[in-house]
């Protein structure tokens, strides 16, 4: 009976610790040659070929609750992106191309607007969504035939973060889906509303099928899950970088409290500074190429759309441009998401030097008062405290005690704020970093655009 109990406890053990086992991607065996010589070598290799999401016969364990990548794997599982097999990723190029150039084509060809409706922007709006769906479609499958989704997401080098980034970071992948909630469910129920009233208008016709309920459900149902398809692959990759812009702002969060104190040595922080950096240059490569084509493709069909309804004369319904306008929203949204997160971790970048050169200078003032024998170290204490009472809560600056016994020396602090100045750039596309200054630029270039087309409009007219 004993050797019984310990059989079941060593099983109930083993079932525990399986999500470690089974959230690890073959790619991360293949990418770590240390693994090769750990002692459990044979247990890895016996889910060598596990897929990217979860198997099936765990999907009922209790510790699946646990993972923290179930959303992911899900909304992958539901986008059919799952590229770790050959026949999963023959469905999932099957169900891209029948959802994003198979699906749009035949709405397109079939849907026969009414003649007293002489302008329709619905067939407009396929052009733009399934660009952006190819754009973020080919963006993933890059990203899943060189990493894993734990590999994507950083999750492989948290444990030498610290506790506070750890949980920050848990709590943001449970928020980034509500970030794509916010933006899908309400497009959507629109979406829904306006394909309800416009099939009620239309005729549709297709060779060898006799027009009828049946077929217009179909249609229906097959344009609705169209959309569906191409927003969320879309959103989907929005949410990526949004997410991994928010580990390293809870990163720099963490290196800020490393400078709460003199006790911090600038040679361990700047170590951590370098390891941040080195993430921050990951990203910026591997999502310059979707940032860059969103940006040129949105443009150029919100500005020819602008140009085009401003040319009709005739009068816009939420009939027959109502998909324009939720393409739109969900376009800049999108777009949006990422840009406010890149000038997010951007602006915490530049900002360290800030505070490096205050801890520095409050560091070097403490010594050369502890060497001149005068205890004024309260002095300071009392003009930051009465300074920081105006800073805001939003500010990355910090309080900066003095509480050190093994300060670092002068020349290594003043390296490394030098270091600090020449590298303190965040999320760059081809050198040119992603802050609130290039976001005005572009502001300001999109602005001039938009006068423009209105004063052709105004001259054509």
């Amino acid at each position: 009976m004993c050797i019984y109990n310990y059989s079941n406890l060593f099983y109930f053990f083993q079932i525990y610790k399986a999500p470690t086992m089974i959230t690890s991607h073959i790619d991360d065996q293949l990418s770590n040659p240390r693994l090769a010589t750990l002692p459990h070598q044979n247990n890895q290799a016996d889910h060598a070929n596990a897929p990217l999401l979860l198997q099936p016969a765990n999907a009922t364990s209790k510790s699946l609750l646990f993972d923290e990548l179930r959303h992911f794997r899900i909304s992958l599982k539901w986008c059919a992106l799952d590229h770790s097999t050959c026949t999963a990723k023959f469905i999932s190029y099957f169900t891209f191309i029948f959802f994003t150039i198979i699906v749009p084509i035949i709405s397109s060809l079939c849907i026969k607007v009414p003649s007293d409706d002489p302008i329709s922007f619905n067939n407009l709006v396929q052009f733009p969504e399934s660009g952006l769906a190819l754009i973020a479609f080919l963006t993933l499958s890059r990203f899943f035939r060189r990493y894993s989704l734990r590999q994507l997401l950083f999750l492989d080098g948290l444990q030498d973060d610290s506790s506070f980034v750890r949980r920050g970071y848990s709590r943001e992948l449970d928020k980034a889906f509500r970030y794509l909630a916010c933006i899908l469910l309400p497009s959507f129920l629109v979406e829904l509303a306006h394909k309800i009233i416009f099939f009620s208008t239309v005729k549709i016709s297709l060779p060898y099928l006799s027009s009828g309920v049946p077929l217009n459900s179909t249609i229906f149902v097959l344009v609705l899950a169209s959309w569906v398809y191409r927003t969320g692959v879309f959103l989907l990759v929005c949410v990526l970088f949004r997410l991994t812009c928010e580990l390293q702002i809870l990163r720099f969060e963490g290196l800020h409290k490393w400078f709460d104190g003199c006790g911090s040595d600038a040679s361990v922080i700047f170590r951590e500074h370098v390891r941040i950096k080195k993430q921050l240059s990951v990203t910026s490569h591997r999502y310059r190429f979707f940032i860059i084509t969103c940006l040129v493709t949105i443009t150029v069909t919100q500005l020819g759309a602008l140009l085009l309804v401003l040319a009709f004369t005739s009068d816009k319904t939420f009939i027959n441009s109502g998909g324009l306008v939720i393409c739109s929203v969900v376009q800049l949204s999108g777009f949006f998401l990422c840009l406010l997160g890149a000038a997010r971790i951007t602006h915490r970048a530049q900002g360290i030097v800030s505070i490096a050169t205050r801890w520095n200078m409050i560091l070097t003032s403490s010594s050369a008062r502890s060497d001149q024998g005068k205890c004024s170290v309260p002095e300071i204490d009392k003009t930051l405290v009465s300074e920081s009472a105006v800073i805001g809560a939003d500010s990355s600056e910090i309080l900066v005690s003095i509480s050190s016994q093994y300060p670092s020396s002068f020349q290594t602090r003043q390296a490394f704020v030098a270091y600090l100045q020449h590298n303190n750039g965040g999320i760059t596309l081809f050198g040119f970093a992603l802050d609130r200054g290039l976001l005005h630029t572009l502001f300001a270039f999109e602005f001039s655009l938009v006068l423009w087309i209105l004063s052709k409009v105004v001259v054509l007219s």
